[in-house]
């Protein structure tokens, strides 16, 4: 991964833990406002919004965060958001995409969701089961051109109740979501980075109990601003 986000983590020796408190949160008293919103967006919650990025990421058959270098990162998009993507967990990508100007953009920092595969689990059940690593938060770190976007455990975001992966479809395999999200409000015109990089720490154990999340986003705003050339990462064929 690039150096800005490597330098935060190196901070918290080899787990990628990292003082969360030295990450400096924005206030009311920051000079520059925040780039990241919680308000509705077209009408929509930000919880919401995350149950739509599910869709999203499998309707696409789970290409977006499998996505090595960027070349997907412009499939399914549609409306006033566009949606970036993590990782399985198992490899660093480093993405470049051009995003239309104007567009809301929201990230997944690190989350779970549950999927619903025997009618008798409940709806309770898939939210125990989304929550329970996201429980155990160990960090979290986003920059945005190379400064900090504060504190990320303020960041959880839930689904509302459970959710169908087909909207048309009542019948279709229910979910639940929950993790650690932004939605950053549009950007200017131009390139931009994102770098993330956060963990879970489940006392217990358990699958994705030490899930670990480390990726890069240049972002074109606007319209591609620099040719970068890079040689083709093979993509992971793994399944999450």
């Amino acid at each position: 991964m690039r150096k800005g986000i490597q330098g935060w983590l190196r901070r918290g020796g080899a787990t990628m833990a990292v003082l969360l408190a030295a990450v400096p949160a924005f206030s009311a008293d920051t000079a520059a406002p925040s780039p990241l919103t919680r308000e509705p967006v077209g009408g929509v919650s930000l919880a919401e919004w995350t149950a739509r990025w599910w869709r999203w990421a499998d309707g696409q058959g789970g290409a977006p965060y499998l996505d090595p270098d960027g070349r997907v990162c412009d499939v399914g998009q549609e409306g006033p958001v566009w949606n970036l993507a993590g990782t399985n967990g198992r490899f660093r990508p480093h993405r470049e995409c051009v995003v239309p100007a104007g567009k809301y953009l929201l990230l997944p920092i690190i989350n779970m969701a549950h999927f619903q595969v025997d009618e008798r689990v409940t709806c309770k059940e898939l939210q125990a089961g989304a929550a329970v690593n996201n429980d155990y938060l160990i960090s979290a770190v986003v920059l945005l051109d190379g400064q900090p976007l504060g504190d990320m455990r303020r960041h959880r975001v839930r689904s509302e109740g459970c959710f169908r992966m087909d909207a048309d479809d009542e019948h279709s395999r229910l979910a639940a979501a929950d993790g650690y999200w932004v939605m950053l409000k549009p950007l200017p015109p131009g390139r931009h980075t994102l770098s993330v990089g956060a963990n879970y720490g489940v006392p217990d154990g358990g699958a994705y109990s030490r899930m670990r999340q480390s990726f890069e986003y240049v972002l074109h705003v606007g319209g591609r601003t620099q040719v970068v050339s890079r040689g083709q990462p093979t993509m992971p064929v793994a399944a999450p």
